[in-house]
């Protein structure tokens, strides 16, 4: 094996892929990419649903990032759509003999998220909305945006109630459905920097570049993991051809000392041998509707009621043309319990599940050529664009200490 591949990346998402195409390339390395599932791209995976409608399997996925670098280099593999991610919150109204801006005829409403002047006006009602704009403007003269705490510790009682407000309709009980807390176990500190928008600015990201992948990111991974360097093995399970066992790391049962780069569940790569890190899973449903749009967003959050999270509907990020169809997905999120077919995705962050990491970041330290990388391995969240340049950092490492030792 050695002479056949210098390095072995686990996973075919943006972790992997980002790496293998980085050491194929710049280092001249051979790769072997071993993919458990039947695809590439990871969660990011795109595909036709039978009615052709170009669905996300494993979520949305709306790409943005500040770094250039990141950008330059996935631009290499794919062109863009010009997207900014749009998303509202859907919710029924406290008092439904109001009639307040967006209010649908089955009497409930609609607001941007994250809360701004124009939920404001939603909320509120359009007078009252854009009076307490005013003082919020004329409160925070310098501030793009403010946080609930910042509100809450605002001497003027209208402006404390505002905060309020944003943590009952848009905050706590998304968080519960998302999490699976009460409002006792949810993280102050998380609560508190909730924002408030000082503008009218609607989008959900306001990051230097956003977009969508033109051909969609199935396309763009597909090119990415195009190079004479890289060999992709799908349905293969790294941890079924990995020994982890002795001093030296053994792959197919021989030693191998080239950089193993694994962006699976650590503890899942020492066989739970501390009992299993703690996730949200998510479930996903579909409906597809014979019309052209069945929702204003790409992205629609129950924030208030519902058993779901969001609704999302794929042509409005996609900009697919396809008359007459669409396809919607329900979120719903619970915990993740390693049984066939779930997907870990959200690291539940707490100081005990840290400790528990750590025990298995150590299993993995014992071997200097063994890498952790990504959301799963390293126990973290990370969006799309942070993940990428993780692994482009880890591969300028590995090839400057091939320099080094060159």
């Amino acid at each position: 094996m050695q002479l056949q591949y210098d390095c072995l990346v686990a996973g075919a998402g943006m972790a992997g892929a980002v790496a293998a195409r980085r050491l194929a390339e710049a280092g001249g390395k051979r790769v072997l990419v071993l993919e458990r599932r039947d695809h590439i791209a990871g969660n990011a995976y795109d595909c036709l649903d039978e009615a052709g409608v170009l669905i996300h399997r494993y979520g949305p996925h709306i790409f943005h990032t500040n770094s250039r670098r990141v950008f330059d280099y996935l631009s290499r593999f794919t062109r863009w759509r010009r997207y900014q991610h749009r998303v509202i919150a859907n919710l029924p109204r406290d008092n439904p003999e109001e009639v307040p801006a967006r209010q649908t005829a089955d009497g409930r409403f609609s607001f941007p998220v994250p809360f701004n002047l124009d939920s404001m006006k939603a909320a509120f009602g359009a007078g009252e909305g854009e009076r307490l704009g005013r003082k919020l403007l004329d409160a925070y003269p310098a501030q793009d945006q403010v946080t609930i705490l910042e509100l809450r510790q605002n001497p003027d009682p209208e402006i404390a109630a505002i905060a309020d407000y944003v943590y009952q309709h848009v905050f706590v009980h998304y968080t519960m459905k998302q999490w699976g807390q009460t409002p006792e176990e949810i993280d102050p500190n998380t609560t508190a920097r909730v924002p408030v928008r000082l503008s009218r600015d609607d989008r959900y990201f306001q990051d230097a570049y956003q977009g969508m992948p033109l051909e969609g990111y199935t396309a763009m991974f597909r090119n990415m993991l195009d190079h004479p360097n890289i060999t992709v093995a799908l349905g293969q399970d790294v941890r079924e051809r990995l020994d982890l066992s002795g001093e030296v790391l053994r792959f197919d049962s021989e030693p191998f000392h080239g950089a193993v780069l694994y962006t699976g569940p650590a503890d899942e790569l020492f066989h739970l041998t501390y009992g299993r890190l703690p996730y949200r899973t998510l479930d996903f449903r579909y409906e597809t509707f014979p019309v052209d749009a069945w929702q204003s967003h790409g992205t629609v959050n129950y924030t208030v009621d519902g058993d779901f999270t969001r609704i999302t509907e794929f042509k409005h990020m996609t900009g697919q043309s396809l008359p007459g169809v669409t396809t919607v997905m329900k979120e719903y999120s619970r915990a993740y319990t390693g049984a066939e077919g779930e997907t870990p995705y959200y690291a539940i962050i707490s100081p005990e599940n840290s400790a528990l990491y750590e025990r298995y970041r150590a299993l993995a330290g014992r071997f200097p050529n063994l890498h952790l990388l990504g959301r799963l391995a390293e126990y973290k969240y990370y969006n799309m664009d942070a993940i990428a340049l993780r692994a482009l950092e880890l591969c300028d490492t590995l090839l400057k200490g091939d320099e080094r030792h060159g």
